[in-house]
């Protein structure tokens, strides 16, 4: 089983420093500038990488919601007019690769269709991410394991039969997971972050953590458990409307938690005692015994 694995020159796993990826999903409300500004964001507070979502409404929405009429920031507009009003085509994403390449910030999506997928395979992103409500699309899955490239597999609103069937439609070689609870917020006694342990345990392969809490140390408990990747929802403004952006962390957060992250790193340290030189004229003066 992998313990690491490569994304975008970056290797992720076991013995690594976490992976942070501030999930732009569509916060930015189909607004090409409101994207490029939370990906400047993302890469002024250190984060490894940002992440979309891409979908095909005539596909991913149910013939029964499409005629249902939505209040938006644009007007009244039934569902499926909204979904197609938000979602990026190839002239915004040819933006996105060169703005992020530019910026040398590995950028990648969660397709939740398979043409999604042979859209974005244009621009040959170095992961895909399975969204959680795709985690029982068997096809789909298949189609994002045919790329060969490394899949993360998020597990909200799932139960661990349906995991293991999915980790078996995924296959081992190029599986990275990430624990998840989909509630957009989730209140802290649902996060359940030992579950980062269990999954480890069970799969053998990079577990990692995808947050929708409000405010930061639980994402901070995530690492103390061994989280070798971080996702948070990134936004410019937690009020701007919007169905993610309540559980989504704002550009300083979003410094905050990488410097913190950072700093969890070092201060775990490798768990072999040793005294250390700082320690030394302290020892001298107060132990009367060696």
């Amino acid at each position: 089983m992998a313990r690491q694995l490569e994304i975008g020159g970056r290797y992720v796993g076991e013995g690594q420093p976490a992976f942070v990826v501030a999930e732009i999903g569509i916060n930015h409300n189909g607004e090409l500038e409101t994207a490029k500004r939370i990906i400047d964001a993302a890469k002024l507070a250190g984060c490894d990488a940002v992440k979309f979502q891409k979908r095909t409404p005539e596909l991913c929405v149910p013939p029964a919601q499409r005629d249902l009429i939505r209040e938006t920031p644009w007007g009244p507009m039934t569902y499926m007019n909204y979904r197609r009003r938000i979602e990026f085509a190839s002239e915004e994403y040819d933006e996105i690769d060169r703005y992020c390449r530019d910026r040398q910030l590995i950028w990648f999506a969660s397709p939740w269709d398979e043409p999604s997928v042979d859209f974005l395979e244009r621009y040959d992103p170095p992961c895909y991410k399975i969204p959680s409500a795709a985690l029982t699309d068997d096809d789909l899955i298949r189609r994002m394991r045919e790329t060969g490239k490394p899949l993360i597999l998020s597990t909200g609103m799932s139960t661990m039969e349906q995991i293991r069937t999915a980790v078996e439609v995924v296959g081992r070689k190029n599986l990275l997971i990430a624990h998840c609870t989909s509630t957009y917020p989730c209140r802290p006694e649902e996060l359940n972050l030992r579950m980062i342990l269990t999954l480890r345990d069970e799969f053998d392969c990079p577990v990692g953590y995808s947050g929708h809490e409000v405010g930061l140390q639980t994402t901070y408990a995530a690492v103390v458990l061994g989280a070798c990747f971080i996702e948070r929802h990134a936004t410019l403004d937690r009020a701007m409307w919007g169905s993610d952006q309540a559980a989504s962390v704002e550009p300083s957060g979003l410094g905050r938690l990488v410097r913190d992250i950072r700093t969890i790193e070092q201060a775990l340290g490798d768990g072999q005692k040793r005294v250390y030189d700082s320690e030394l004229p302290v020892l001298q003066k107060l132990r009367r015994k060696n």
